[in-house]
């Protein structure tokens, strides 16, 4: 049985949705619902923050709190650091980083994610879920594009572009949306936060291309559920809906 443990960053500050964390969705808190489905995977969970409102909301529901208050730039420093400090000793085989905005995000396919990352040899995998071209999400570039084989399970490339591209036009197939959920063997965890900013992360601020630049090798597991992160207010009507 693999040793695995889902760490889920949150900040309270954030320019589009100040206390997100905390927003109420359907009458429980976004990093309740969060915490309680990844804790449902049956690994290891905790929250690493460095807000005492949501240390404190987190421990009042009995979930786990990792505290780190360094000043760091992203989601990816702050779990390596809670590794580093609370979990290194415990020697897990996968860290697995679920954004807080995730309130949907079932604790099944991290178990699937987590199977599927245990049996393979990449350093990192990921989700992605199958789209169409006719849907207009295709063309948006706040919704990132996993250019993936279905042969081998690996990403080639990711992008806010639309990718893949149909040269000789009028076809119908399928692009794959990436979903921001990252399975990390350590060692791989601890190498990728030591890297600087490369040259493609820098151009679409997308984190995981600095890994794909160093030659870090990225697997993915095609889900059916369709997941809506919360980046906005608004957003929060849109969960609602979904779990009515």
């Amino acid at each position: 049985m693999a040793s695995v443990v889902i760490l889920i960053p949150a900040r309270f500050a954030s320019s589009r949705f100040p206390g997100k964390p905390l927003a109420l969705i359907a009458g429980k808190s976004m990093i309740q619902r969060v915490y309680e489905n990844c804790h449902a995977s049956g690994f290891e969970t905790a929250v690493v923050t460095d807000h005492d409102g949501i240390e404190k909301h987190v421990k009042e529901f009995g979930g786990k709190v990792l505290r780190i208050d360094d000043d760091v730039p992203s989601g990816s420093e702050r779990i390596a650091l809670a590794y580093e400090r609370f979990l290194k000793e415990k020697n897990p085989d996968l860290v697995i980083n679920v954004q807080g905005d995730e309130p949907l995000l079932k604790g099944d396919v991290l178990k699937e994610l987590a199977e599927f990352h245990m049996k393979s040899d990449y350093e990192i995998t990921t989700l992605i879920r199958e789209r169409s071209v006719k849907d207009e999400d295709f063309k948006n570039p706040n919704v990132v594009k996993a250019v993936w084989s279905s042969i081998s399970n690996q990403c080639f490339y990711f992008s806010r572009q639309s990718l893949p591209y149909d040269r000789d036009g009028g076809r119908e197939y399928p692009w794959y949306q990436h979903i921001g959920v990252y399975s990390y063997r350590p060692k791989a965890l601890t190498s990728f936060v030591k890297l600087p900013m490369s040259r493609l992360e820098d151009l679409e601020k997308l984190e995981q291309l600095r890994g794909l630049e160093n030659g870090m090798r990225i697997g993915a597991v095609l889900t059916t559920q369709k997941l809506i992160g919360v980046d906005v207010p608004e957003d929060v009507k849109k969960v609602e809906g979904a779990l009515s």
